[in-house]
């Protein structure tokens, strides 16, 4: 090493001229979304236009099906091949690529993303982590918070729905994040250069290049748009077969006999309830909507028919073996299968249901008498769970094990006998009327009870959490009745029972309920 290179590493202050040079980009993606292919595309267009480059990924196992950053580094062509960095650090990317709003979120918060030099490009849409998909309660990360951080992060900001513009043109949103690269003019490279590297690769090309075409004039444009919610969609129509038309509007003039502030949810739980079982069963679900209709208070707006027509429609709707094996065989749900995984037009795609039934699953499905015999029968319990109780796969793509979901899925008709229908049904009521009889004396406690029934969803190990946590809310609110803040101690715990699966928030505030109700026996 020289003098002149000691001088250099002796006085770090006095910065390296080729240093300027070197062009640093991150991506920041999840499995599933191209990140490679696209690091790909940079890289050949790099190397095709005379640059050096080097491109580097760490996978993680931490989101979703593993979140991965892809770090790029590239400059011109020189006498000596330069030494290039591995890895990104904080405060030191000139551009990043989010294929994701909370991607973005991640990479602000590792320092990634900074107001004197980051260009930072990302899709608005939403796939949701696991942390989001397996919150008790409503997990889903705030996408606005996000975007008004980035705001003020980045030098320059470019976002819009890049995952709507793959889908529609029929690629994976690797392309269309590679065409907001190029039009955001962050690297030198012309529109012609990056294309050329989409046709060098030649699969897909074609609609590869009109999703680029697409997210280059919108990055050019320096668009940045709203976050697109990940449980957007429209709600599909109901259809009636002709020999049902007459009963379906029979429920229909029902329904608008109701209050007017009900009918809307009202209409959505109909609808919900008829798909699940008959137009008997939405009959029910209206019968006592009418019932609770007659007893509620107009001068608050029938607020709790509306939180009725919401919940009760979920108590009548629950998850048995038959309703899983009902959505899993259903021809819209292959469907949409099909166009999440996008699978080539000359590929097979296989689809594998994992099943793992409890015993409390499959004598649910016998008829109630005997079913409840067999259930309050611990050796037979135990036996049926030895020989079932075990994770099974099944390639529903595969006539045979389709035709054996199907089976129980037309079981349908038989529900009503069952043992989990009187269960259900017995469960309901009784959370009905434990709520009902606040009416008069604290209306607003009344609302909050019947709220409780979010608690409980799902099926299997899921559904016995919810009903366990269920219980113990209402053994707190038994604890507070007749207090003044009755209904918001009620709310309290109910929002701590949603905070974690295994209920510790939920038992701190059961304890802090329970002192206060001690101390207040003692008064008495």
């Amino acid at each position: 090493m020289t003098m002149a290179g000691n001088a250099a590493l002796l006085n770090p202050g006095k910065a390296d001229p080729a240093m300027a040079s070197i062009i640093k980009l991150a991506i920041m993606a999840v499995g599933g979304q191209g990140g490679s292919v696209l690091t790909n595309w940079i890289e050949d267009t790099a190397r095709a236009n005379g640059h050096a480059v080097q491109a580097t990924s760490v996978a993680g196992v931490a989101q979703r099906t593993g979140a991965t950053i892809y770090y790029i580094e590239m400059a011109p062509k020189g006498e000596r091949d330069p030494i290039f960095s591995l890895m990104p650090a904080a405060g030191d990317v000139d551009t990043l690529v989010a294929a994701e709003m909370m991607e973005a979120g991640r990479a602000i918060l590792r320092g990634f993303v900074t107001p004197d030099r980051t260009t930072l490009i990302a899709s608005s849409h939403r796939a949701l982590a696991v942390s989001e998909k397996t919150a008790p309660g409503d997990g889903i990360a705030n996408a606005e918070e996000v975007m008004a951080a980035a705001g003020v992060a980045a030098r320059r900001f470019i976002c819009f729905d890049m995952e709507k513009i793959a889908v529609d043109a029929g690629t994976v949103i690797s392309a269309s994040l590679f065409g907001a690269l190029a039009g955001s003019g962050t690297l030198p490279f012309t529109r012609a250069q990056f294309e050329a590297a989409i046709r060098a690769s030649g699969r897909g090309v074609e609609a590869s290049l009109k999703a680029f075409a697409i997210a280059y004039e919108q990055a050019a444009g320096g668009t940045v748009a709203g976050p697109v919610s990940a449980a957007a969609h429209v709600a599909p129509s109901q259809f009636v077969p002709a020999a049902l038309a007459t009963e379906w509007e029979s429920l229909q003039a029902r329904l608008a006999l109701l209050p007017e502030p009900a009918r809307a949810m009202a209409g959505t739980g109909l609808k919900s309830v008829v798909d699940f079982q008959d137009a008997a069963y939405g009959a029910e679900y209206l019968s006592r909507l009418e019932e609770i209709a007659g007893r509620d208070d107009a001068s608050r707006g029938h607020l709790l028919t509306v939180e009725c027509a919401k919940y009760l429609a979920r108590a009548m709707v629950y998850d048995d073996v038959i309703r899983v094996a009902d959505l899993k065989t259903r021809s819209t749900r292959m469907a949409r299968v099909g166009r999440e995984m996008a699978p080539p037009p000359d590929a097979l795609m296989h689809v594998t249901e994992f099943m793992h039934p409890r015993a409390e699953e499959l004598i649910g499905l016998l008829p109630a008498g005997f079913g409840r015999r067999v259930s309050q029968n611990a050796a037979a319990m135990r036996f049926v769970d030895k020989l079932f109780n075990r994770g099974r796969r099944l390639r529903s793509d595969r006539l045979l094990p389709f035709l054996q979901l199907y089976a129980l899925a037309g079981l349908r008709r038989w529900r009503r006998g069952t043992l989990r229908h009187a269960k259900e049904q017995a469960h309901m009521q009784t959370w009905l009327d434990g709520a009902l009889r606040f009416i008069s004396a604290d209306y607003d406690l009344a609302v909050e009870m019947i709220r409780n029934r979010r608690l409980i969803k799902g099926y299997s190990d899921t559904h016995a959490r919810g009903i366990s946590k269920f219980d113990r809310v209402n053994d707190g609110a038994a604890l507070v009745a007749g207090r003044v803040d009755a209904a918001d101690w009620v709310r309290r715990l109910r929002d701590a029972a949603l905070k974690d699966e295994k209920g510790v928030a939920l038992e701190g505030a059961l304890q802090t309920v329970r002192s206060f109700a001690a101390e207040q026996e003692k008064g008495n």
